[in-house]
């Protein structure tokens, strides 16, 4: 299935990259199984498919992280062998990770730099900082060279992890799921910034699961399933259902069916719960929120707007200020997370590494994990560890978590696969609440059909569910209810049938809803 441009339009364009029948190996799993892969100079090339497929793989070994097994790659026409990033580098390779490589305490122009300071006993700051805020205006990259990178919103700083690159002089740009953690408007300030690298000669590769991304940013996409190269296609001469059939092998469901919700009584309810921040400052204050049974309620609001701390106080990692909160009847503000989880509260976490986790234990301990007290976990005092690992493989094979054994650790599989992992783990619970934070985060449109319409049976089944998702159209397709947060505050409550998307975002910035013209309305 090779792209629709005929051999003489293709050949007038050089390739940056060109990967040829390369495979890559691990412990008797074949992660790369003879991929071919080109992207042309000056242009953004998405490469999709399922978790676990191999595309963070093909890129490690691009970049020089990994080194083949087998095959041939080529920068720029000429035969490359990297024994580690540097090589890459030097070659005018860069990479922006999809969990950023930065040091917090240090401040932007401090982390563009780190490596390549100079020669110097002692670093010219005033020098780099012009340095850095120069190179950041010359491709609308602007962020304040002395701030602390720790100080910065995660938009900010996956513009620190670009400038980054482009000081060390790439001009092949390797981006690994990069809106995985930003807002609506970050994506769009996002496809501005590359677009301008495009129009300067650059060449950017884009990962992505995400459908509507390779429409609005690449010019080209390449398919990869199970390690094997599926094909490439032009953009805008394929559709999202042919895409999504390419990378899970059959046919999905893009368009959420949730049908009718039928709302019962409250099992959560939070009366005036404040939680204060650094220097006295509000960050949470909300008057009243309540959970019922058998509905999604769905939480929306840009990032440091309040979500962070209304998650925790909900799942018990942070006592609130002051305030009530009510749990089956029970009070439990303050009480701690192993208190909410006997209330009945499964926690699906936004940070799947410093939360989800234990990454070096094997997948049939991270299953135990916050399970210790159920019957059946336990024997004796002892962990009945055979009945977890059976259930490990049930829940592997239910939820499609794609790994060897349930012995191997959590950080030997791809993001994608560590979701599943957590979701299955708290979804087979069977809790009265779940929490979802972010919940298809990296995953692929297969995975994500099964995470939605497992979500939606879990409300069906009876239960109250709570969706924090910086994705409009997630919340807006899955949710019954809709609450949006600005400044800490609930600004707004809507049935999902009567708020538009572009009143959503209106009222995440601050703004009154009365200000959409009616022509702009979805």
């Amino acid at each position: 299935m090779a792209d629709s441009l005929n051999p003489s339009q293709s050949q007038t364009i050089p390739l940056a990259v060109e990967m040829r029948n390369v495979v890559k190996r691990f412990a008797g799993v074949v992660a790369n199984d003879g991929v071919n892969f080109e992207v042309r100079v000056g242009e953004i090339h998405a490469l999709v498919g399922e978790n676990g497929a191999g595309k963070s793989t093909l890129m490690n070994l691009l970049f020089g992280l990994y080194t083949p097994d087998e095959g041939e790659i080529l920068v720029n026409g000429a035969p490359v062998h990297f024994h580690g990033t540097r090589q890459a580098v030097e070659a005018g390779l860069g990479m922006v990770h999809q969990h950023f490589m930065l040091i917090p305490r240090f401040t932007v122009a401090e982390n563009v730099i780190l490596g390549n300071e100079g020669s110097g006993p002692l670093l010219d700051r005033a020098a780099a900082e012009r340095r850095v805020a120069e190179l950041g205006a010359s491709y609308g990259l602007e962020v304040d060279p002395g701030t602390l990178v720790g100080d910065l919103p995660v938009g900010m700083q996956q513009r620190v992890e670009i400038l980054r690159a482009l000081y060390l002089g790439s001009r092949i740009l390797i981006m690994d799921e990069p809106t995985a953690l930003l807002t609506p408007q970050e994506i769009d300030d996002l496809y501005v910034i590359l677009n301008r690298l495009k129009a300067a000669g650059g060449t950017i590769i884009f990962i992505t699961h995400k459908l509507k991304e390779i429409a609005a940013i690449s010019d080209r996409v390449t398919v990869i399933r199970r390690g094997k190269t599926i094909g490439t296609r032009i953009t805008g001469e394929t559709s999202a259902d042919e895409l999504a059939e390419l990378m899970v092998g059959r046919e999905v469901l893009l368009r959420v069916d949730r049908g009718s919700a039928r709302p019962g009584d409250t099992v959560l309810l939070g009366t005036d719960l404040r939680c204060v921040g650094k220097h006295g400052r509000v960050t949470l204050d909300v008057a009243r929120i309540e959970l019922r049974q058998g509905e999604i309620l769905g939480v929306c609001g840009i990032e440091g707007n309040g979500q962070t701390e209304l998650v925790e106080v909900l799942s018990g990692l942070r006592p609130p200020a002051s305030g009530s909160l009510v749990v089956g009847g029970k009070q439990v503000a303050g009480e701690g997370a192993t208190a909410f989880r006997r209330a009945g509260i499964s926690y699906i976490p936004e940070d799947r590494h410093g939360r989800g986790l234990v990454l070096d234990f094997p997948l049939w301990e991270n299953v135990l994990l916050g399970n210790t007290e159920r019957r059946g976990f336990t024997r004796n005092g002892r962990i009945n560890g055979g009945m977890i690992r059976s259930l490990t493989r049930k829940l592997m094979s239910l939820f499609d978590v794609r790994a060897p054994s349930p012995a191997v650790p959590a950080r030997t599989l791809s993001g994608g696969n560590q979701q599943k992992l957590i979701i299955a783990r708290e979804l087979q619970r069977e809790p009265g609440i779940v929490l979802a934070i972010q919940p298809t985060r990296g995953l692929d449109v297969g995975a994500i059909e099964f995470v939605h319409r497992s979500l939606i049976e879990t409300r069906d089944a009876g239960k109250a569910v709570l969706l924090l998702s910086f994705d409009l159209d997630e919340v807006l397709d899955l949710s019954d209810r809709i609450i949006v947060l600005f400044d800490g505050r609930i600004v707004g409550e809507f049935a999902s049938a009567d708020v538009s998307r572009s009143e959503l975002g209106l009222l995440m910035g601050g703004r009154a809803i009365n200000a959409v013209p009616a022509q702009a309305a979805d």
